[in-house]
């Protein structure tokens, strides 16, 4: 038989894999897209908290703060031109301690350099958002909103078919090899050819680095976050999406209140090392995975460095008490007895050896043109709305060309 080939091959079937076959395809390209999993969408996409983040956090100048802030807006119209749900609910980042405020402050420079819409509250202003929080100060950002990144990401898959392209579920990538003028795909289920690929691995995209014959330079290491559940008594105390000021030393939001698409409300995540690489609760182990996780000299750096951090994580895992603690913070009503689990995502964080913490997207190229392989190496949070322009990004990166927005003139 004959091995199919097409102009790209993209490993992952993530929203942001997805997000660039549907970028390729819409300039008449051959593009398939291949993953191991039974379903698109079942990992990092399928797991998150659904918020469509507005760009605020974000250091000015990087790829995050460039590309969320367009897939803010853009995020909101695929939902507009698909009927797919969505609301522009806006947020609110809350601080509850006077030490909180100066980094609050640095928030509202990143969101003027970003061009974000930040408005400052007190505790009068706040409250004509949120009536249950407390703090002592706020942030409004009313370009926030809430989805559901699955249903894009199917979208996304059925866009890629109607264009022509490719979707393969349940097909494990074992070795990507590259010749002179095409890229070999090989996997469980025969290979395919691609002049070009790109690898958008999530939980894996390192080791496929390796089975590629690159050097990654970082380590994926999996932290699990949990989310709790509110009651219907609590939920009635939460309008929107209520965010704590983030902690500048982790890459993480912190555990925050949002009222999902569906309406039920939850918060979180917390940030637990995850025993194995799709580790969704602690009852999921692959010690082979997790040896390996800890052994790596960045793991250790950072378990040293930072091991009160992950002592608290750990506890607020282990502990409903310990959890509602962090959520009274901002929201002094729920009660323990108001938490109940509601699910748990695992952020594919890229560590460096010398134990840092990885905070933009990162792509790496084995070569250029036919032949080449780009590896989309860092990409959680915020990749989910940044993933239309990530798209967009990454086949300007395979051929030169640039294409508009969807939806633009």
């Amino acid at each position: 038989m004959t091995t199919p080939t097409f102009d790209v091959v993209v490993v992952g079937g993530g929203i942001v894999g997805l997000a660039t076959a549907h970028a390729v395809a819409r300039t008449g390209r051959s593009v398939a897209v291949v993953e191991r999993e039974p379903r698109l969408a079942n990992h990092q996409t399928g797991h998150n908290s659904n918020v469509i983040h507005s760009g605020l956090y974000y250091a000015p100048g990087g790829l995050k703060a460039r590309l969320a802030v367009a897939g803010c807006a853009e995020t909101v119209a695929f939902c507009r031109e698909h009927d797919l749900p969505h609301q522009v609910c806006g947020k609110l980042v809350v601080a509850t301690e006077p030490e909180e405020l100066p980094r609050m402050a640095e928030l509202v420079r990143r969101g003027a350099a970003n061009g974000v819409e930040v408005t400052e509250l007190d505790q009068a202003g706040m409250k004509k958002y949120e009536p249950n929080v407390r703090g002592i100060a706020a942030l409004h950002v009313p370009s926030t909103g809430i989805t559901d990144y699955r249903l894009i990401a199917e979208k996304l898959g059925e866009l890629v078919v109607k264009e022509g392209g490719e979707v393969h579920t349940g097909r494990a990538v074992t070795q990507i090899v590259r010749r002179g003028a095409d890229v070999v795909v090989r996997t469980e289920r025969g290979d395919l050819l691609g002049t070009q690929v790109v690898v958008c691995g999530g939980l894996r995209c390192d080791e496929l680095a390796v089975a590629s014959g690159a050097d990654p330079g970082i380590r994926i290491i999996p932290f699990r976050g949990e989310y709790s559940g509110f009651s219907d008594r609590a939920a009635e105390l939460v309008k929107g999406l209520i965010y704590p000021v983030p902690d500048p030393a982790f890459p993480f939001l912190g555990v925050h209140a949002t009222r999902g698409i569906d309406g039920h409300v939850h918060a979180g995540p917390n940030a637990v090392l995850a025993l194995a690489r799709e580790g969704y609760s602690w009852g999921t182990v692959k010690p082979k995975e997790f040896l390996s996780t800890i052994a790596y000299p960045g793991m250790l750096r950072i378990a040293r460095t930072h091991w009160k951090y992950g002592f608290g994580e750990m506890h607020r895992s282990l502990s409903k008490k310990a959890m509602v603690k962090q959520i009274q913070r901002m929201l002094p009503d729920v009660q323990a007895s108001d938490l109940s689990p509601a699910g748990a995502g695992v952020r594919a964080q890229a560590v460096k050896r010398d134990g840092t913490l990885v905070d933009d997207f990162l792509f790496v190229d084995q070569g250029s043109g036919a032949g080449s392989v780009l590896h989309v190496l860092n990409a959680p949070s915020p990749a989910a709305t940044a993933a239309l322009p990530i798209g967009r990004e990454i086949l300007e990166r395979l051929t030169g060309e640039r294409i508009a927005p969807l939806g633009a003139a």
